[in-house]
Protein backbone atom coordinates (compact mmCIF):
# COMPACT_ATOMS: atom_id res chain seq x y z
CA UNK A 1 0.00 0.00 0.00
CA UNK A 2 2.54 2.28 1.34
CA UNK A 3 4.05 1.88 -2.40
CA UNK A 4 1.23 2.86 -3.97
CA UNK A 5 0.63 6.12 -1.92
CA UNK A 6 2.34 9.66 -2.14
CA UNK A 7 1.82 12.11 0.52
CA UNK A 8 2.66 15.87 1.07
CA UNK A 9 1.51 16.70 4.42
CA UNK A 10 1.08 20.59 5.10
CA UNK A 11 4.49 21.24 6.50
CA UNK A 12 6.51 19.35 3.92
CA UNK A 13 8.64 17.16 5.32
CA UNK A 14 12.50 18.25 4.36
CA UNK A 15 15.47 18.42 5.69
CA UNK A 16 16.80 21.79 5.51
CA UNK A 17 20.64 21.69 5.83
CA UNK A 18 20.43 19.38 2.90
CA UNK A 19 20.67 20.10 -0.89
CA UNK A 20 17.77 19.35 -3.37
CA UNK A 21 19.49 16.90 -5.08
CA UNK A 22 20.84 15.08 -1.80
CA UNK A 23 17.93 15.26 -0.07
CA UNK A 24 16.07 13.49 -3.26
CA UNK A 25 18.84 10.79 -3.63
CA UNK A 26 17.98 9.86 -0.13
CA UNK A 27 14.37 9.97 -0.48
CA UNK A 28 14.90 7.35 -3.94
CA UNK A 29 17.01 5.56 -1.19
CA UNK A 30 14.27 5.22 1.41
CA UNK A 31 11.55 4.53 -0.85
CA UNK A 32 13.77 1.50 -2.21
CA UNK A 33 13.99 2.59 -5.67
CA UNK A 34 17.47 0.29 -7.29
CA UNK A 35 20.52 2.23 -7.45
CA UNK A 36 20.66 2.13 -11.17
CA UNK A 37 17.32 4.17 -11.46
CA UNK A 38 17.47 6.60 -9.07
CA UNK A 39 19.68 9.24 -10.76
CA UNK A 40 17.04 9.41 -13.41
CA UNK A 41 13.78 9.51 -11.22
CA UNK A 42 15.91 12.52 -9.28
CA UNK A 43 16.07 13.99 -12.79
CA UNK A 44 12.30 13.14 -13.84
CA UNK A 45 10.95 15.13 -10.53
CA UNK A 46 13.59 17.97 -11.31
CA UNK A 47 11.99 18.14 -14.56
CA UNK A 48 8.59 17.62 -13.47
CA UNK A 49 8.50 19.88 -10.20
CA UNK A 50 10.88 22.91 -12.09
CA UNK A 51 13.25 22.62 -9.86
CA UNK A 52 15.90 23.17 -12.24
CA UNK A 53 16.83 26.55 -11.25
CA UNK A 54 17.35 25.17 -7.26
CA UNK A 55 19.15 22.36 -8.01
CA UNK A 56 22.50 23.58 -6.56
CA UNK A 57 21.30 25.43 -3.74
CA UNK A 58 20.04 24.06 0.04
CA UNK A 59 16.84 23.17 1.15
CA UNK A 60 17.14 26.00 3.88
CA UNK A 61 17.80 28.35 0.92
CA UNK A 62 14.47 28.16 -1.01
CA UNK A 63 11.45 29.91 -0.62
CA UNK A 64 7.97 28.41 0.34
CA UNK A 65 6.82 28.19 -2.79
CA UNK A 66 10.08 26.03 -4.06
CA UNK A 67 9.88 23.90 -0.44
CA UNK A 68 6.81 22.82 -1.69
CA UNK A 69 8.19 21.53 -5.35
CA UNK A 70 10.58 19.64 -3.18
CA UNK A 71 7.46 18.34 -0.99
CA UNK A 72 5.74 16.99 -3.92
CA UNK A 73 9.08 15.52 -6.12
CA UNK A 74 9.75 13.41 -2.57
CA UNK A 75 5.91 12.56 -2.94
CA UNK A 76 5.82 11.42 -6.21
CA UNK A 77 9.71 10.03 -6.85
CA UNK A 78 8.61 6.56 -6.59
CA UNK A 79 5.61 7.31 -8.90
CA UNK A 80 2.67 6.24 -7.31
CA UNK A 81 -0.98 5.53 -8.32
CA UNK A 82 -2.24 7.76 -5.81
CA UNK A 83 -1.07 11.42 -4.40
CA UNK A 84 -2.70 12.60 -1.44
CA UNK A 85 -2.20 16.37 -0.67
CA UNK A 86 -2.64 18.10 2.36
CA UNK A 87 -3.64 21.74 1.79
CA UNK A 88 -0.46 22.42 -0.98
CA UNK A 89 -0.74 26.24 -1.19
CA UNK A 90 -0.90 27.21 2.18
CA UNK A 91 1.28 30.43 3.00
CA UNK A 92 2.10 30.66 -0.66
CA UNK A 93 2.08 34.44 -2.53
CA UNK A 94 -0.47 34.35 -5.27
CA UNK A 95 2.02 33.64 -8.16
CA UNK A 96 3.75 30.82 -6.02
CA UNK A 97 -0.03 29.59 -5.46
CA UNK A 98 -1.00 29.67 -9.49
CA UNK A 99 2.11 27.43 -10.48
CA UNK A 100 1.29 24.80 -7.71
CA UNK A 101 -2.30 24.91 -8.61
CA UNK A 102 -1.12 24.32 -12.49
CA UNK A 103 0.91 21.35 -11.67
CA UNK A 104 -1.09 19.53 -9.38
CA UNK A 105 -3.78 19.94 -12.62
CA UNK A 106 -1.34 18.66 -14.81
CA UNK A 107 -0.24 15.58 -12.31
CA UNK A 108 -4.01 15.23 -11.98
CA UNK A 109 -3.77 13.79 -16.05
CA UNK A 110 -2.03 11.14 -15.19
CA UNK A 111 -2.49 10.23 -11.38
CA UNK A 112 -5.55 9.94 -8.72
CA UNK A 113 -5.21 13.30 -6.30
CA UNK A 114 -6.73 13.49 -3.12
CA UNK A 115 -6.50 16.99 -2.17
CA UNK A 116 -7.58 18.13 1.29
CA UNK A 117 -8.03 21.61 1.66
CA UNK A 118 -9.87 24.76 3.57
CA UNK A 119 -9.26 26.73 0.72
CA UNK A 120 -13.25 26.35 -1.47
CA UNK A 121 -11.74 28.43 -4.46
CA UNK A 122 -8.68 25.76 -4.49
CA UNK A 123 -11.50 23.14 -5.26
CA UNK A 124 -12.77 24.59 -7.98
CA UNK A 125 -9.36 25.46 -9.27
CA UNK A 126 -7.92 22.30 -9.57
CA UNK A 127 -10.29 19.09 -8.43
CA UNK A 128 -12.75 17.27 -10.59
CA UNK A 129 -14.62 15.76 -7.82
CA UNK A 130 -15.17 17.11 -4.10
CA UNK A 131 -16.34 15.44 -1.12
CA UNK A 132 -17.35 18.20 2.12
CA UNK A 133 -16.95 16.24 5.37
CA UNK A 134 -18.65 17.80 8.03
CA UNK A 135 -18.23 16.47 11.99
CA UNK A 136 -16.45 13.57 10.40
CA UNK A 137 -19.66 12.54 8.09
CA UNK A 138 -19.63 13.35 4.54
CA UNK A 139 -22.69 15.86 3.83
CA UNK A 140 -21.99 16.06 0.42
CA UNK A 141 -20.37 14.69 -2.70
CA UNK A 142 -20.20 15.12 -6.42
CA UNK A 143 -18.47 17.24 -8.72
CA UNK A 144 -17.78 20.94 -8.61
CA UNK A 145 -20.40 21.53 -10.80
CA UNK A 146 -23.05 19.64 -8.96
CA UNK A 147 -21.81 20.97 -5.31
CA UNK A 148 -22.58 24.36 -6.54
CA UNK A 149 -25.73 24.05 -7.83
CA UNK A 150 -26.73 23.02 -4.47
CA UNK A 151 -25.90 26.25 -3.25
CA UNK A 152 -29.18 27.93 -1.51
CA UNK A 153 -31.72 29.74 -4.22
CA UNK A 154 -28.09 28.77 -6.60
CA UNK A 155 -27.34 32.00 -7.39
CA UNK A 156 -27.76 35.72 -5.96
CA UNK A 157 -28.96 38.79 -7.29
CA UNK A 158 -28.32 42.29 -5.95
CA UNK A 159 -30.06 45.18 -7.43
CA UNK A 160 -29.86 48.99 -6.43
CA UNK A 161 -32.82 51.22 -6.75
CA UNK A 162 -33.83 54.55 -6.31
CA UNK A 163 -37.31 54.63 -4.67
CA UNK A 164 -39.13 54.21 -1.58
CA UNK A 165 -37.75 51.86 0.37
CA UNK A 166 -40.99 50.45 1.87
CA UNK A 167 -42.29 50.29 -1.79
CA UNK A 168 -39.52 48.26 -3.27
CA UNK A 169 -40.07 45.92 -0.21
CA UNK A 170 -43.94 45.63 -0.33
CA UNK A 171 -42.95 44.49 -3.86
CA UNK A 172 -40.48 42.40 -3.48
CA UNK A 173 -42.82 40.32 -1.22
CA UNK A 174 -45.11 39.71 -3.27
CA UNK A 175 -43.31 38.59 -6.09
CA UNK A 176 -43.56 34.95 -6.21
CA UNK A 177 -40.26 34.51 -7.60
CA UNK A 178 -38.12 35.60 -4.37
CA UNK A 179 -37.26 33.28 -1.62
CA UNK A 180 -36.23 36.38 0.75
CA UNK A 181 -34.03 39.58 0.31
CA UNK A 182 -32.68 42.09 2.86
CA UNK A 183 -31.29 45.61 2.67
CA UNK A 184 -27.31 45.62 2.34
CA UNK A 185 -26.26 49.38 3.73
CA UNK A 186 -27.42 52.74 4.02
CA UNK A 187 -29.12 54.38 1.15
CA UNK A 188 -26.97 57.06 -0.58
CA UNK A 189 -29.03 59.81 -2.14
CA UNK A 190 -32.10 57.56 -1.69
CA UNK A 191 -30.68 54.36 -3.28
CA UNK A 192 -31.16 51.21 -1.73
CA UNK A 193 -29.36 48.24 -2.35
CA UNK A 194 -30.72 44.18 -1.67
CA UNK A 195 -29.45 41.00 -1.94
CA UNK A 196 -32.06 38.94 -3.37
CA UNK A 197 -32.42 35.41 -3.03
CA UNK A 198 -34.37 33.67 -5.93
CA UNK A 199 -36.89 30.76 -5.15
CA UNK A 200 -37.08 27.14 -7.11
CA UNK A 201 -38.24 27.70 -10.51
CA UNK A 202 -37.89 31.44 -10.32
CA UNK A 203 -37.32 31.65 -14.74
CA UNK A 204 -35.38 34.78 -15.62
CA UNK A 205 -35.57 36.81 -11.99
CA UNK A 206 -33.37 40.11 -12.92
CA UNK A 207 -35.92 40.12 -16.40
CA UNK A 208 -38.85 40.95 -13.59
CA UNK A 209 -37.26 42.85 -11.27
CA UNK A 210 -36.27 45.04 -14.29
CA UNK A 211 -40.51 44.82 -15.19
CA UNK A 212 -41.22 45.87 -11.65
CA UNK A 213 -38.78 49.10 -11.52
CA UNK A 214 -40.06 50.05 -14.48
CA UNK A 215 -43.93 50.16 -13.66
CA UNK A 216 -43.35 51.57 -10.46
CA UNK A 217 -41.23 54.88 -12.43
CA UNK A 218 -38.11 54.45 -10.17
CA UNK A 219 -34.68 54.39 -10.88
CA UNK A 220 -32.12 51.02 -11.01
CA UNK A 221 -28.70 51.50 -10.85
CA UNK A 222 -27.70 47.92 -10.53
CA UNK A 223 -29.23 44.75 -11.26
CA UNK A 224 -26.19 41.34 -11.27
CA UNK A 225 -26.70 37.52 -10.76
CA UNK A 226 -23.98 36.29 -8.36
CA UNK A 227 -23.56 32.24 -9.08
CA UNK A 228 -23.17 30.42 -5.96
CA UNK A 229 -20.00 28.88 -5.10
CA UNK A 230 -18.27 26.52 -3.62
CA UNK A 231 -18.07 28.59 -0.04
CA UNK A 232 -21.74 29.08 -0.42
CA UNK A 233 -22.43 25.50 -0.12
CA UNK A 234 -19.98 24.60 2.10
CA UNK A 235 -21.66 27.48 4.47
CA UNK A 236 -24.91 26.08 4.08
CA UNK A 237 -23.92 22.66 4.76
CA UNK A 238 -21.77 22.79 7.81
CA UNK A 239 -23.40 25.46 10.02
CA UNK A 240 -27.07 25.68 11.31
CA UNK A 241 -30.17 26.26 9.82
CA UNK A 242 -30.29 29.90 12.33
CA UNK A 243 -26.99 30.68 11.17
CA UNK A 244 -27.33 30.19 7.06
CA UNK A 245 -30.78 31.09 6.02
CA UNK A 246 -32.18 34.76 5.59
CA UNK A 247 -34.66 34.10 7.65
CA UNK A 248 -37.22 34.84 4.63
CA UNK A 249 -38.25 37.95 3.88
CA UNK A 250 -38.06 41.31 5.30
Amino acid sequence: VRKRLGYLPENAPLYTDMGVVDYLNFIAEVRAIPKNKRGSRVKDMIDVCGLERVIKKDIGELSRGYRQRVGLAQALIHDPDILILDEPTAGLDPNQIVEIRDLIKKLGAEKTIILSTHILPEVEATCDRAVIINEGKIVASGTTDELISMGEGGETVYAQIRGLPWRIESELSAMAQVAGFKKLDEPESEVYRYEIKPGHDAGNITEDIFRMVVENDWSLVELRKVAASLEDVFRHLTMSDSQTNMGGQE
